[in-house]
């Protein structure tokens, strides 16, 4: 049954010295980076918990799927636990949305943080339960140089519960416009591959009325064009009322090869739909990686090339 969730749902916000869950629901990293990044956390003034996952590995996966879904339902229904932080990507989320608790999840709502992989349990949550979740960095990042950006970001959006407010407009960030035009919605999103592997199954990306961001990383424009083709025809990129277009790092074509620009298969692919649409986000594979509360209303401007936020991500 493919199901969305009618009312919406906000997090407690995290309290200063409050205890972080972290979670591998995807791909293991290493141990020595994981202890670097701990050492950070603390550093910051949280406590942690971590999950059985954290530290095991199943060839490309941080443990076997019972474990790592365990670990998810653990730590929401932890009472413990103010927050839930996924220690890095990868693969390994679409295995275990099944295994999900997402009523534990629906009694039992807190903050949940990740990105790219972790699209796939952003969306799953979300539609399954209303809970808002944030696309954001996760704990092995901490292991390297901090950006100036990505972490304060992401600690204004889980702590404070006034909207963050505009992204601004800076020349790094704001790329081009694709359809001129100021659209509102409620977020909704993430990793371009985990949104078309999503298609056909019980948890389908919907996007009706939704502002949709979208980012991947490492990605050919032919393939990003085939998975924007393919989204087109599910209907995805119609519904939505506005199209954030955030980070496409490595979306280079192999040397030698004939390729469209990515500005090619964005005007060419998205333009004829008419849906408010700009480039330029430093949210993803990227530094800095801006959070987006996947859930909260939202506004962009896609003639000026903004964002905004019309309501804190956390009560």
């Amino acid at each position: 049954m493919n199901r969305c969730h009618r009312y919406i749902l906000w997090p407690k916000a995290l309290p200063s010295g409050g205890t972080i869950g972290i979670i591998a629901p995807a791909s293991p990293a290493a141990p020595e980076r994981i202890r670097e990044a701990l050492q950070v956390v603390q550093q910051l003034g949280f406590q942690y918990k971590l999950g059985r996952s954290v530290f095991e590995t199943h060839g490309y996966l941080a443990g076997e799927d019972a474990l790592r879904a365990n670990d998810v339902n653990q730590m929401f229904a932890d009472p413990e636990v103010d927050a839930i932080f996924c220690l890095r990507g990868g693969y390994g989320t679409p295995r275990i949305l099944d295994q999900i608790d997402y009523e534990c999840i629906r009694y039992n709502p807190k903050i949940f943080v990740g990105y790219s992989d972790i699209t796939a349990l952003h969306i799953a949550i979300h539609q399954r339960t209303g809970l808002i979740t944030f696309h954001g960095p996760m704990i092995a990042e901490l292991a390297d140089q901090p950006d100036p950006l990505t972490w304060p970001t992401l600690f204004q959006h889980l702590m404070l519960p006034e909207p963050f407010g505009r992204y601004t407009t800076r020349e790094e960030m704001f790329q081009y416009t694709i359809t001129p035009g100021v659209a509102q919605g409620r977020l909704i999103g993430g990793n371009l591959c985990l949104l078309v592997s999503s298609l056909g199954t019980p948890f389908e990306l919907k996007t009706k009325g939704r502002i949709l961001f979208i980012e991947d990383v490492g990605e050919a424009p032919y393939s990003i064009d085939r998975m924007l083709t393919q989204l087109k025809y599910a209907g995805k990129l119609q519904e939505a009322s506005g199209i954030v277009l955030a980070d496409f790092s490595g979306a280079e074509s192999k040397e030698g090869h004939s390729s469209l620009t990515l500005q090619q298969v964005f005007q060419e692919t998205l333009s004829p739909l008419g849906v408010p649409c700009y480039f330029g986000l430093k949210s993803g594979h990227c530094q800095p990686n801006l959070t987006l509360p996947i859930g909260v209303k939202v506004r962009i401007h896609a003639t000026e090339g903004w964002i905004e936020t019309l309501e804190g991500g956390v009560r």
